[in-house]
C-alpha cells in the first residue's frame, strides 16, 4: 500500500494524509544519524495500515529510537514529555518561565496583582528593559484538547484591567506592555486571528512558526525532566514536586538521585543522557 493514500488518525479523532517527510523531520530533529533514520522510516512503513493512530506510530517510533540511542528517544518525546508534567499545571508555568529567564527575562511566578477592578493570580510575570509582560499558561495533560477563541478573549480582559491599575501606578516603573498565553497544546485558527488582532501574544507547542514553544526548547536546550527514558514515572514525580523540572537542573542537583537511592551505574546513565540533551 502506497504511503501516500495511507489515512492515520490523531488523538483529536481527525483523520490525514500519512507524511513521510514529516515523519523524516522530526527524525532528523532528534540528530539521529541518516543510517538510524532510514532504518526507522522502512520499519515503520511496512507497518502501516489505513486508520493506524498517531498513537501508535509515535510508540512504535520512540521503541526503534530508544534501542539505538536513549537521547534520541528522549528528543523525539518532547511534546508527550511536556503533558507529563502534571494534572496541575504549576511544573508547565515553572518551565514556561525559566524558558523565559533564559531569554534574559526577570521572572515571578503565581503572582497576586491588583487590576483596576479586582485581583488576579497571574501565573508568571516576566520583566525586561524597563517593560512587563503578564503570561497566562493553558496546561492541558491530555492531547487532542486545543484552545479556543475563548481564551485569549477571556485572558485580554484579565490583561486589560491589570494594565489600567499597573500603568496608572507610578511606583512600578516599568510599564505593562504585553499579554501572552501560552499553551503547550494549539490554537484554534479563531483564537490566532483574535490574538493578532488585538496584539495578545499566542505561544503554543507550533505557533508562531519559527519561535514556538518546541524552537525555544530545542534552541535553549531546556527539556524538561519527564523526556528522560531511564527515570520512572515514580522518580520524575518525586522530582517535580521537589520544583526540579528541567534535566540540566537534576544534572546541577544530581544529589537528588541519591535520594531516591538509585546505584551508581544508573545514576551515571542518567546523568549522560542528560547530559547529551542539555549539549544537543
Amino acid at each position: 500500500m502506497e504511503n501516500d493514500i495511507i489515512e492515520i488518525k490523531k488523538a483529536s479523532g481527525e483523520k490525514v494524509k500519512f507524511s513521510l517527510q514529516k515523519l523524516r523531520a522530526s527524525l532528523r530533529h532528534t540528530g539521529a544519524d541518516n543510517i538510524t533514520i532510514e532504518k526507522v522510516i522502512n520499519s515503520v512503513r511496512d507497518e502501516l495500515y489505513q486508520g493506524i493512530s498517531t498513537t501508535e506510530i509515535y510508540n512504535r517510533v520512540f521503541a526503534l529510537l530508544k534501542n539505538k540511542k536513549s537521547h534520541f528517544a528522549s528528543k523525539y518525546k518532547l511534546k508527550k514529555a511536556i503533558y507529563e508534567l502534571g494534572p496541575t499545571g504549576f511544573p508547565f508555568e515553572r518551565f514556561v518561565s525559566t524558558i523565559l529567564k533564559y531569554s534574559g527575562y526577570d521572572t515571578e511566578v503565581g503572582k497576586i496583582v491588583q487590576g483596576q477592578c479586582i485581583k488576579h493570580e497571574v501565573d508568571v510575570m516576566a520583566h525586561k528593559k524597563n517593560k512587563t509582560t503578564i503570561i497566562e499558561c493553558k496546561f492541558h495533560s491530555e492531547q487532542g484538547n486545543n484552545c479556543n477563541v475563548k481564551v485569549p478573549l477571556y485572558i485580554n480582559s484579565r490583561y486589560q484591567d491589570l494594565k489600567m491599575h499597573w500603568n496608572a501606578n507610578k511606583k512600578n516603573g516599568a510599564k505593562l506592555t504585553q499579554g501572552w498565553v501560552v499553551t503547550n497544546t494549539r490554537f484554534t485558527k479563531d483564537a490566532i486571528q483574535y490574538g493578532k488582532c488585538i496584539d495578545l501574544y499566542l505561544l503554543s507547542w507550533d505557533y508562531p512558526t519559527g519561535n514556538a514553544l518546541k524552537n525555544r526548547i530545542d534552541r535553549l536546550g531546556l527539556y524538561p525532566i519527564t523526556v528522560s527514558t531511564l527515570l520512572t514515572a515514580k522518580e520524575k514525580n518525586y522530582l517535580l514536586q521537589r520544583n526540579i523540572v528541567l534535566c540540566r537542573e537534576l544534572v546541577d542537583e544530581s544529589f537528588y538521585l541519591d535520594y531516591l537511592s538509585v546505584s551508581e551505574i544508573r545514576k551515571e546513565k542518567i546523568l549522560k543522557e542528560l547530559k547529551q540533551l542539555c549539549n544537543n
